[in-house]
């Protein structure tokens, strides 16, 4: 038995659990196009132009055992083009479904679409290098990504909103206290 065995085993405190529980990852929707296959795989053509797209979605999901439980969906689309031609279209849509636990409610948002698609973006890449190889490709190798700025980027205008509420509340709290205070 080892020391680590021994230590849980004489009443050593539990490991604590994590805010944040995968409960499952799973491909909800794989589509591979190959419109030009073989003519497109011949030797000696010109390299296609990528056109990559990755948004994320979550949801709430309604369980009676589980609080907070969410699906999230990181959607990509990566298209190669010769000219105007599609040289092979990928589409995947990759879900997590995730419990969230002692994270406060303002903050699930944000956990969700940036945490959660940066846990998983790891296995959509693999996904994704895969599939242009069965396709006959040499892989497509994604860039890490940086989804916080995704996020912002997104949400911009709702987080503008929030901190100016969030300034008009300051100003009339420290209004109160100064026309408390005379």
């Amino acid at each position: 038995m080892s020391d680590q065995d021994a230590d849980v085993k004489a009443g050593a405190p539990a490991q604590q659990q994590m805010p944040i529980n995968i409960l499952a990852q799973y491909v909800r929707d794989l589509s591979f196009e190959n419109p030009l296959a073989p003519e497109s795989l011949r030797e000696g053509q010109d390299a296609p132009e990528m056109d990559i797209n990755i948004g994320m979605d979550a949801r709430k999901l309604d369980d009676e055992k589980i609080e907070n439980l969410y699906e999230v969906v990181i959607g990509l689309r990566a298209a190669a083009m010769r000219g105007e031609d599609p040289v092979f279209i990928l589409e995947l849509q990759y879900g997590v479904t995730v419990a969230l636990k002692d994270i406060p409610e303002e903050n699930h948002h944000p956990v969700l679409l940036i945490e959660i698609p940066r846990l998983a973006f790891p296995f959509v890449r693999q996904i994704v290098s895969e599939t242009t190889v069965q396709g006959g490709y040499p892989p497509l190798n994604l860039n890490p990504v940086d989804f916080q700025a995704l996020y912002m980027q997104r949400f911009k205008d709702e987080i503008k909103a929030a901190q100016a509420a969030a300034n008009g509340k300051d100003k009339a709290a420290k209004k109160a206290v100064k026309d408390d205070k005379k």
